[in-house]
């Protein structure tokens, strides 16, 4: 898990956005043991529409 946090501090902003969006859901155990790609299209497309508006929230 310690290996896991490193990389996670040295992600791009929008990347550290998709990994707090999977936790927010309850995907993040998945996605860390199986990947983004075990992740069927409706579980990524609810990530996507929460960075979408989280991006949109840090605009205003």
């Amino acid at each position: 898990m310690e290996e896991n946090m490193q990389k996670y501090k040295s992600l791009c902003a929008e990347d550290r956005m998709k990994y707090e969006a999977a936790e927010e859901l309850g995907l993040i155990d998945k996605v860390i043991k199986s990947g983004w790609k075990s992740l069927t299209s409706r579980e990524s497309g609810s990530i996507g529409g929460l960075v979408r508006s989280k991006k949109r929230q840090s605009e205003k």
